[in-house]
């Protein structure tokens, strides 16, 4: 890389006041996505400033969510609330300076120059009191940016195009409180000064406090970071996305079952895009990621669309990779099971056909059970007298098997057809109740290879005796 040209650094800033949804999760991988398509560093900041809403447990659920996901940082996690001193030489700078100054004007003092403006068809604002009187400030002053009266502060918005706002209409706003804490707008822009960060990825709702950050750089002679400010997204009636229409936090899709490869591809596609591409792999997102190609308008999201990449995602990993997550979801079903040979075989049976790796797990429930558990309903009508010679038969052909292999087993089934008449389904659907307890599973063959041959036995035996007794 030519020493001349920075390298891109990003960041993610959440705010630890409760778990990582959607928006934050797809913003932290837009930045992302960009660093490590160009070989640039990310950096993750926890904006903990708001003390009566941050916990440490909000911390610890985003830090993990990021973790599931992938999005793994090179710098950080920075704390705000360990910062301030650095806040403080910056506005220090800022008052010597002279572009901003110590104000002594109560809160209802500001309110009557707001109502004031108002009350004139203006906009209301802080008219400026305290500005050119040089107090040194003490007890409960605050401390404004002065702002520029007239001409125009534009954000040159990667993803927007250029917006245009009044300086006229900024009011030298505060960036320290009366207790002597940061304001959110001064905190960033020292925070993203000191960190080195050159591309502002994020949503458009701050987009309104851009030209106000803006005027931070200037003030400090800071060099511009790039923005992009992404359309938030919506539901599928087209409001604020909420947790009605599915917006639940990160952790939740996992323990619903959704790969993080799957989320990663879905949360890309939610305002970014690479021609017709919809499927991607992790790897690829990373060589194709641009910023050329965010979306304008806002995303909607759409559970059944992640479901679909969710199953093809499942289809593309190996058994090997799916074992151990599968694992996870058999111990939510009270089932200790090993990532092994075994656990391996079960999700080959199940990968085609399941959309989540709960549904993954409540297929292969039966694969662990020490003992069958009949549906009383597929009992009854399969596992009757007239399938108990074809049953014992399976076994005694089953039980002299020497490989036991799927293609064994098919050559055995073959033979059993020949010798009863019989058409495949009278026999595979009492098989399959007999060692799975009900009506549905994975391909017969597939399956009885998998279960082993041992269990296989035990459990069409057990189907015998029970047809016996009930006779």
């Amino acid at each position: 890389m030519n020493p001349a040209i920075k390298p891109i650094v990003t960041r993610f800033p959440p705010s630890p006041t409760g778990y990582l949804h959607i928006g934050g999760a797809r913003t932290a991988l837009f930045n992302w996505l960009y660093a490590r398509k160009t070989k640039g560093r990310f950096v993750l900041r926890i904006e903990d400033t708001d003390a009566a809403r941050s916990t440490s447990q909000s911390v610890d659920a985003i830090l993990e969510s990021l973790t599931w996901l992938g999005i793994d940082w090179d710098e950080g996690p920075y704390f705000q609330t360990q910062r301030y001193s650095i806040y403080n030489d910056y506005i220090e700078k800022l008052v010597e300076s002279g572009h901003a100054y110590h104000c002594a004007c109560t809160p209802e003092e500001v309110d009557r120059m707001r109502e004031e403006a108002k009350a004139k068809g203006q906009k209301p604002m802080y008219n400026g009191k305290c500005r050119n009187l040089n107090l040194t400030g003490g007890d409960h002053t605050v401390v404004r940016l002065k702002t520029p009266d007239t001409g125009v502060t534009v954000v040159e918005d990667i993803v927007k195009g250029p917006t245009a706002f009044q300086n006229s209409e900024i009011d030298d706003f505060i960036i320290r409180r009366g207790d002597g804490s940061a304001m959110y707008n001064l905190a960033v822009v020292i925070d993203d000064i000191t960190m080195g960060i050159n591309t502002i990825i994020r949503g458009d709702d701050h987009l309104i406090n851009t030209p106000k950050q803006m005027l931070i750089y200037a003030a400090l002679g800071a060099d511009m970071p790039v923005f992009g400010h992404v359309p938030m997204v919506l539901g599928s009636d087209k409001a604020r996305l909420s947790k009605r229409h599915g917006a639940m936090s990160v952790g939740e899709y996992k323990k619903m079952g959704f790969l993080p490869d799957a989320m990663i591809n879905y949360l890309v596609r939610l305002g970014w895009s690479h021609g017709d591409q919809e499927f991607f792999e992790r790897d690829d997102l990373i060589q194709k990621f641009d910023l050329e190609h965010l979306g304008r308008s806002a995303s909607m999201f759409d559970t059944d669309k992640l479901m679909a990449l969710n199953a093809k995602h499942i289809q593309k990993k190996t058994p090997e990779e799916l074992a151990g997550p599968l694992v996870f979801h058999l111990k939510e079903l009270g089932i200790d099971a090993k990532n092994d040979a075994f656990t391996q075989g079960v999700v080959q049976t199940l990968q085609p056909r399941s959309k989540t790796l709960v549904e993954m797990a409540q297929g292969a429930a039966f694969y662990y059970h020490e003992e069958v558990e009949w549906d009383p309903a597929a009992a009854d009508k399969f596992l009757t007298p007239d399938v108990l010679s074809v049953l014992e038969l399976s076994a005694e052909r089953i039980e002299a098997l020497d490989p036991y292999t799927q293609e064994a087993l098919e050559a055995a089934f073959t033979l059993i057809l020949e010798e009863t008449g019989l058409k495949f389904g009278k026999i595979a659907q009492p098989l399959r109740v007999a060692v799975t307890g009900t009506t549905v599973s994975p391909g017969i063959f597939e399956m009885l290879l998998a279960l082993g041959k041992e269990k296989t036995l035990k459990r069409i035996k057990k189907a015998v005796r029970f047809i016996q007794d009930k006779a």
